[in-house]
């Protein structure tokens, strides 16, 4: 199996009819509360999924999933369909968080959670409680982890693209930049992975690597 298809996940669902939203919207900016409560239902696990892959930090993107909806709730009539749907829109305000809160804050680059030399279990606290690996084979686990050592804007343009399943241009919308530049970066960010895996797991990943090189 290639290196990309080890970012297959079952987390990314069907894309959400914007006519529903649309609906949803009306209804919000005609003050009703129930509306907004079915917004946030519908997208804050993408929003925290998204958060938390940027960020690998819990609280940090709880954090980042409530500033997200209170701007866009705050910001709600200047949102314009026309322009980018509203997962889209949601997603340009997320990273934007994100990459503010990578900014205030200095966050450890995540280990790969290895077993140290006296056979004790290396200590993480940034790491995924267990519940949220349940989905994850273990090679997926280390390549998600891999992701941690990116720099931000080659992680955040890999988390969109094999995460959230996206195309160039969508990502290109949400980020700000030209499709051809996402693809650039979706390059140097899986040559980067593979880069990171060879090191740290040589006799895994050697055969693989090899394999897409050739």
């Amino acid at each position: 199996m290639s290196l990309s298809r080890q970012f297959s996940l079952t987390w990314t669902d069907g894309e959400q009819v914007a006519g529903e939203d649309d609906r949803i919207i009306a209804r919000c900016l005609q003050g009703e509360d129930a509306a907004y409560t079915a917004l946030y239902d519908k997208y804050a696990a993408y929003i925290y999924r998204l958060s938390y892959s940027l960020l690998q930090h819990r609280e940090d993107a709880e954090e980042v999933l409530q500033d997200t909806f209170d701007y866009a709730f705050r910001k709600l009539r200047r949102y314009d369909s026309d322009r980018a749907s509203f997962k889209t829109w949601l997603y340009q305000i997320a990273v934007s968080r994100s990459h503010n809160k990578r900014r205030r804050k200095w966050l450890p680059t995540l280990s790969l959670n290895l077993d140290s030399n006296d056979g004790e279990r290396i200590s993480d606290t940034d790491t995924p409680a267990p519940d949220e690996h349940l989905l994850l084979t273990a090679r997926q686990k280390v390549i998600w982890q891999a992701l941690g050592q990116l720099s931000p804007k080659l992680r955040a343009t890999a988390v969109l693209r094999y995460y959230e399943g996206l195309t160039y241009p969508e990502i290109g919308q949400i980020l700000g930049i030209p499709a051809k530049t996402v693809e650039s970066r979706m390059r140097l960010a899986h040559q980067a992975l593979k880069e990171i895996l060879k090191q740290r797991h040589p006799e895994e990943f050697a055969d693989e690597v090899e394999a897409e090189n050739r």
